[in-house]
């Protein structure tokens, strides 16, 4: 059994999520409050003892250890070197994969709310941005399939998250193939981002994209990396797969002239050690990264009826629909933005909702991957909150939707 209660304090370690807003509850930027698995540690310390840190060259045990957990894990088969790019991250990845596919001016399809990092990669890659919003309701996502073809007819490369970041959703095989095909019958070239792969619950499997029938594969390309699920981030490592000789060539040329075709002595040890000798860890963290969700749900019920947590099947990132705890009549414009700074003022730190796209406003993310001890902490920092606003709402009126006090 490993140890996820185990308080760890990250202050005054120049870490972006501890220190960049002191004397808060960071729960906010995706990186966990876990320690990484004693088999990547015990891994890392022994390259550490070395003590000579060159240019690394990528050895066929890197290769073969991707192989053979993606096939294990996930039925991605025939995974070989002469599919794998490694380069420093994912936005690296995705942000090379596009420039060699568009040319400036092309567009770039997203599904919002997306991931923040998606805008300025499209930006920066001199393309034009296109939105698919996904469909809300009941507390559910969905595509909205008729204007994402209107809006693939019209773009060069589609960038899929999955699963999704922040809307939780893991797409399934069959939403997966209906994007595809639409996707080829548009030509448009696909870009998937599946850095939480590892990190799915009960009831939803990760489907790769490279598993989808041939003709939809040879037009994509697929960015993972163990980083999110083992909490290297500050390691840097990832890779770029692609099936295609061509599209191989062009992704790794771009990465070259992005000056990202290195990659981190450290990343190559730690990918190895997660992939080789650290899955009953990952199995483990599974467990209880769902607790906390289930925490989380049962907290909102009891405490807040007027926020709803989304069903969590991906990530270690819960959305929140805060829209119940608005005054009546007030304007939803600026909304979240303003619950947030509200929440730092007592203690807890969250991601604004419209950081993922106006589809955003009304929400927030929460990042759970902390002991549970610290969850709790936050959740009570955001009872309170609440409690406060409702104190001032009370003088125009305002009750909740289920016409009782959160207290």
């Amino acid at each position: 059994m490993y140890n996820f209660d185990e308080i760890i304090d990250r202050r005054n370690t120049e870490s972006v999520k501890w220190d960049l807003y002191p004397g808060t509850l960071p729960m906010w930027v995706a990186d966990m409050d876990f320690r990484v698995a004693p088999q990547i540690h015990d891994a890392l310390q022994r390259r550490l003892d070395h003590g000579v840190f060159g240019y690394e060259l990528v050895p066929d045990a890197y290769y073969d250890a991707i192989g053979r957990w993606f096939s294990r894990r996930h039925g991605w088969n025939g995974i070989g070197r002469e599919n794998i790019i490694p380069t420093t991250g994912v936005i690296a990845a995705y942000s090379a994969a596009i420039k060699a596919m568009t040319q400036p001016g092309d567009k770039v399809l997203v599904q919002t709310p997306c991931y923040n990092a998606f805008f300025p990669v499209i930006g920066n890659n001199h393309c034009g941005l296109l939105v698919n919003p996904l469909h809300y309701e009941n507390g559910l996502y969905s595509i909205d399939w008729e204007d994402f073809e209107a809006k693939v007819s019209q773009a060069r490369v589609f960038l899929l998250c999955n699963p999704h970041n922040p809307a939780g959703r893991v797409w399934t095989r069959e939403e997966l193939e209906h994007m595809g095909e639409i996707c080829q019958r548009h030509k448009v070239f696909v870009v998937a981002d599946e850095i939480h792969c590892e990190l799915t619950y009960p009831g939803h499997d990760y489907t790769p994209w490279a598993t989808l029938p041939e003709h939809l594969v040879r037009n994509s390309v697929s960015c993972n990396s163990p980083t999110k699920a083992f909490n290297l981030a500050g390691i840097q490592i990832a890779n770029v797969f692609a099936s295609d000789p061509e599209v191989y060539q062009k992704i790794n040329r771009a990465l070259h002239e992005n000056e990202c075709s290195g990659v981190n002595v450290f990343g190559v040890t730690a990918l190895q050690a997660a992939y080789n000798e650290s899955e009953d860890w990952l199995d483990q963290l599974r467990a209880y990264l769902w607790h906390n969700a289930r925490t989380v749900y049962g907290f909102l019920e009891d405490e807040l009826p007027g926020i709803t947590a989304l069903p969590l099947e991906g990530t270690y990132l819960m959305w929140l629909d805060c829209r119940g705890i608005m005054r009546p009549g007030e304007a939803i414009e600026g909304f979240s933005e303003r619950f947030a700074l509200r929440l730092k003022q007592y203690g807890l730190v969250v991601s604004t909702g419209t950081l993922y796209g106006s589809a955003g406003e009304g929400f927030e993310r929460l990042n759970i991957a902390c002991p549970r001890t610290l969850l709790l902490e936050g959740l009570s920092r955001l009872k309170k909150t609440v409690q406060v606003l409702q104190k001032v709402y009370a003088g125009a009126g305002f009750c909740s939707s289920r016409e009782k006090p959160y207290l």
